[in-house]
């Protein structure tokens, strides 16, 4: 433990030697002398003379330093039934073993490949046996649709494809290999081979070109690792994007890496041998950053969760996997937690396993609101931490740094910006605001390691989408606020910013109050068009478990219960009237609510349903209650 003041002092006052004492962290095949290249902003690039291989830091350096017998991936699958554990020394030989294969394929340095699996060790092996080689990997949500998929073929351009030949949502199981196989005729690039991995739930059609997993591994020969330059990229990551064409954020290789193995001891208090378990998909950033690279990079203990928080079977599975593995640090979305306490509000599963190992649990992804904080607090006794970072950035932006220093928790807040992170709030006149004032979140130029150097092959749209509206500064997109104490305050993105008769409010406000309703399980507060007064709000809310709702006037109770709360909480100006109880929320498949869709349905805008949400019907539901309002 230290001292955050000072920690963050060093990091601006000493950014070069900061850094470069970071990346020392780090066996490099070269390594740096110099910590930035600032020679051509905004592209920034960091340790441009090193030379590094992620995957050898990631595993090799650890068999080598004599730890090849300690637990580096839990695998836990309660929607198979499997539970299997891999050794750093097993887990190397596994992804040398693929980056053979990979190499008999005709991938090489520089290449990409495409991955496209479910939440299965063999993905992990996948990105790392990329990592090995030096190629590019750029993995894809197992089950996006076909179409997503070809989009990302034909910008990434791969040599090689890896897949599945199913995975499993719940209680169904989803077919991959059609997907791939149509997503391929759909693509204007034509991919070389496609690795594919049987799984017994449902067998894939293998044609031409098609290679079996199993079949390759037995007469592949291990690949040594590939150093590659600081600065090579390590993979793209898709984002949607406004226009309709995804957006590849690049992740450089020593940055990152540098970054991550810093983050995990003096963010999440992790150290080698340690357990973090972290509830997400390696389809996203957070997967990417502290499932895979983050925990194997510090030689901690990662668990690989292939499930949901309810449903596979029950609403004990988290804290079965916490009480099972001895997890000291959880990381998950508010959305899973909101999940949990609406099927199990009084916490009784958690009642039933021993978590006494669990120091701190850590979420990110949506705001953390009051409600659902109050209610992990109490349930759980330890700290809840809420931190704050985008797929852009890598690692977190804001957070209470556990391993440094806890500072005083404020609810609604993810605490104070982490070393290297230079964060403002601006106004409309691209001058900072006063302490306490809304604005834009954004971050000064130059961000620190990990963050992305720019999007795959768009230097252009790189500096169009996040460097041109505020000379000198990154734009997050989000809107929020800075207090007196340097604590930042999240609001949500600045198109949740709507303006009622010339007011403008942010919906987060009003979600804030919504939600601290004793019967409100999670909610969304959305502006729609109103011919008066330019927008008005609209809330919907999802109700817990048990909730008595047999009164006969019980929806029109609550209606008005929350509306006078808004109204307390946040004014009379902001005119909410409209609540509905809805059975779900729509969601992306990392447990964001699509407020932009739900908007663009009530306002008669009825895009095509986006390619990231996890249930369909539900937006299908949506529409149903929407046509029916007055």
């Amino acid at each position: 433990m230290g001292n955050y003041e000072a920690v963050f002092r060093s990091s601006v006052t000493d950014r070069e030697g900061f850094w470069l004492r970071a990346a020392q962290a780090l066996d490099w095949h070269s390594a740096p002398s110099v910590a930035l290249d600032d020679e051509n902003p905004p592209f920034y690039r960091w340790f441009p003379d090193g030379e590094l291989n992620v995957a050898y830091n990631a595993l090799d350096r650890h068999v080598d330093a004599g730890h090849g017998d300690r637990a580096a991936l839990i695998y836990d699958s309660p929607v198979t039934g499997t539970k299997r554990s891999y050794s750093y020394a097993q887990l190397r030989d596994e992804v040398a073993l693929f980056a053979g294969v990979l190499r008999g394929v005709g991938v090489s340095r520089g290449d990409r490949v495409v991955i496209y699996m479910p939440m299965v060790p063999e993905a992990v092996v996948a990105m790392l046996a990329c990592a090995r080689l030096g190629a590019v990997h750029s993995v894809v949500f197992g089950g996006f649709a076909a179409k997503e998929l070809a989009a990302r073929i034909d910008d990434a351009e791969p040599a090689a494809i890896v897949s599945a030949s199913c995975g499993i949502e719940g209680s169904r199981v989803i077919e991959y290999k059609p997907l791939l196989d149509r997503a391929i005729e759909l693509a204007s690039y034509s991919p070389g081979a496609r690795v594919i991995l049987q799984r017994p739930q449902a067998g894939a059609v293998m044609g031409s070109g098609d290679v079996d997993w199993a079949e390759a591994m037995k007469s592949a020969i291990p690949a040594d690792p590939v150093p590659v330059k600081s600065t090579d990229p390590l993979y793209v990551l898709y984002t949607s994007g406004t226009t309709g064409k995804p957006k590849g954020v690049v992740r450089d290789c020593g940055g990152y890496a540098t970054a991550l193995t810093w983050s995990m001891p003096n963010v999440y208090d992790i150290r080698p041998g340690q357990t973090i378990f972290t509830a997400s998909d390696v389809g996203w950033v957070v997967g990417h950053s502290y499932i895979v690279y983050g925990p194997l990079l510090a030689g901690a203990t990662t668990v690989l969760y292939e499930g949901k928080p309810v449903g596979t079977p029950d609403a004990g599975q988290f804290w079965r996997v916490i009480s099972e593995y001895g997890v000291r640090t959880m990381f998950t979305a508010p959305t899973a937690l909101r999940v949990l306490r609406k099927e199990d509000p009084n916490g009784a599963f958690a009642q039933q396993f021993d978590l006494s190992e669990l120091k701190y649990l850590f979420l990110a992804g949506e705001r953390l609101d009051p409600g659902t904080f109050g209610w992990a607090s109490d349930l759980l006794g330890i700290p809840v931490i809420d931190h704050w970072w985008q797929t852009e950035t890598g690692w977190p932006i804001v957070a209470n740094p556990a391993g440094i220093e806890l500072l005083e928790i404020k609810p609604g807040s993810p605490t104070r910006p982490l070393p290297g992170w230079d964060v403002q709030v601006l106004g409309t006149d691209s001058v900072p605001v006063a302490a306490g004032e809304d604005g834009a979140i954004v971050m000064k130029l130059p961000m620190p390691p990990g963050a992305l150097p720019t999007l795959w092959k768009d230097d252009d749209r790189f500096v169009r989408s996040y460097l041109s509206a505020f000379d000198g500064y990154y734009l997050t997109g989000d809107g929020g606020r800075i207090d007196s104490d340097g604590y930042v305050f999240v609001m949500g993105r600045t198109d949740d910013i709507i303006n009622v008769a010339g007011h403008r409010l942010s919906t987060g406000a009003m979600e804030e109050a919504v939600s601290s309703h004793p019967d409100v399980a999670e909610c969304a507060v959305i502006g729609t068009a109103d011919a008066v007064k330019g927008q008005v709000p609209r809330g919907f809310v999802v109700l817990k478990a048990g909730v008595d709702t047999s009164a006969d006037n019980y929806e029109d109770q609550l209606r008005t219960e929350l509306v006078e709360m808004v109204r307390d909480q946040v004014g009379p100006v902001a005119s909410l009237r409209q609540v509905t109880v809805v059975p779900a929320l729509p969601k992306t498949r990392s447990g964001k609510i699509l407020r932009k869709t739900m908007r663009g349905i009530a306002d008669g805008i009825d895009d095509h349903v986006p390619s990231t949400i996890d249930d369909p019907s539900v937006l299908d539901a949506l529409r149903t209650v929407l046509s029916k309002a007055p």
